[in-house]
């Protein structure tokens, strides 16, 4: 598939409302804290494609969920492109925990070469941080790759000083280590002059931004981080990558497997795609929806396994039953129909 424009996120109130009359929500507990939560809520839904995820953070005004309800929409009447490629390599996801306990979370993601370390964790210092990454550093040995993302979480002098001390684990890239794409550029151009060869990855300044090309016109950025379903789906999430122009790495909003799909999706028909993608945070959740989980074997995906005819996994009745959260489906329908009146 070649990428065009940035289609706009159009909504066919019709279809949403179809949507809304199959919601069936759930939710999962997590096996650790991640980005604050203990247990991970969302809506799924069937259209004519299949089965697709609605679960914007419940934080999120319709505002901002609305490119959600774009994605779902995407996957339950359309499906998705079809792949170039037939498997998609995926790193560990470390949350922030205590050093002692990373090698437990790198057994659940066996066969990965590259992780994901979660850095700037509100509460916690800079020692915790150094102390999380040097343990990883240890289980994956000195050929594994290591990325931080730091969620925003600091300043630009803060990312310097914490950058340049985790610099020696050998880093990949630093994932949003700063809030605006001002601070990533001016970052990026302080870590040059230091001698401090950490490269910088954009991922809330892609998804959050009411212009996603900002960060490569700016040069704020090395890559990019893309999630489908704050993007408004796999067509506009391809395009967005073609646009900005830069290497792309595909991650997960912490989906059940019914919204992992979308991510495999995109993974799946990049043009290129170089570097593992964050398409494993199904092992962060104590449960999931579907008998056979989009979670990787060996560190890799396999896109035949999990996408048949540009179509996801199907929820499993039972599965469903057993995480379902009924009192909750009020609540997720009506949100749902206020995104589609914007």
């Amino acid at each position: 598939m070649t990428p065009g424009p940035i289609p706009p996120l159009a909504l066919d109130p019709e279809q949403v409302r179809d949507l809304a009359s199959t919601v069936r929500v759930v939710r999962v507990l997590l096996r650790a804290r991640f980005r604050g939560l203990t247990e991970r809520e969302v809506a799924l839904v069937r259209g004519p494609a299949g089965w697709a995820e609605f679960g914007p953070f419940l934080e999120y005004g319709p505002g901002e969920a609305r490119a959600w309800l774009a994605a779902t929409v995407e996957a339950a009447y359309a499906g998705w492109p079809a792949p170039v490629r037939d498997r998609v390599a995926v790193n560990a996801t470390v949350p922030a925990v205590a050093a002692e306990a990373v090698a437990g979370v790198l057994a659940r993601f066996p066969g990965a070469t590259t992780a994901k370390v979660k850095v700037a964790e509100p509460g916690q210092e800079l020692r915790d941080d150094i102390a999380r990454v040097a343990a990883v550093r240890d289980v994956l040995g000195p050929a594994g790759r290591i990325r931080v993302d730091a969620n925003m979480g600091w300043d630009v002098r803060q990312a310097r000083e914490a950058l340049g001390a985790l610099a020696a684990y050998g880093l990949e890239y630093a994932e949003q280590p700063c809030p605006s794409v001002t601070d990533l550029a001016e970052l990026r151009t302080s870590l040059a002059r230091a001698g401090i060869d950490v490269p910088i990855a954009a991922d809330e300044s892609i998804r959050k931004a009411s212009d996603p090309l900002l960060v490569a016109r700016a040069g704020a950025a090395d890559f990019v981080v893309v999630k489908v379903a704050p993007l408004g789906g796999v067509r506009r999430a391809l395009a967005i990558v073609a646009e900005c122009g830069l290497p792309a790495v595909v991650s997960s909003a912490l989906d059940t497997s019914v919204g992992m799909a979308g991510g495999l999706a995109l993974a799946a028909c990049l043009p290129e795609l170089d570097h593992a993608c964050g398409l494993g945070t199904v092992r962060l959740l104590s449960g999931d929806v579907v008998a056979n989980p989009v979670a990787p074997v060996d560190g890799w995906l396999d896109v035949a396994r999990h996408l048949a005819g540009g179509m996801g996994p199907v929820a499993d009745p039972e599965l469903v039953a057993r995480w379902r959260a009924p009192e909750r489906e009020d609540w997720w329908r009506e949100r749902m129909l206020e995104c589609a009146a914007l």
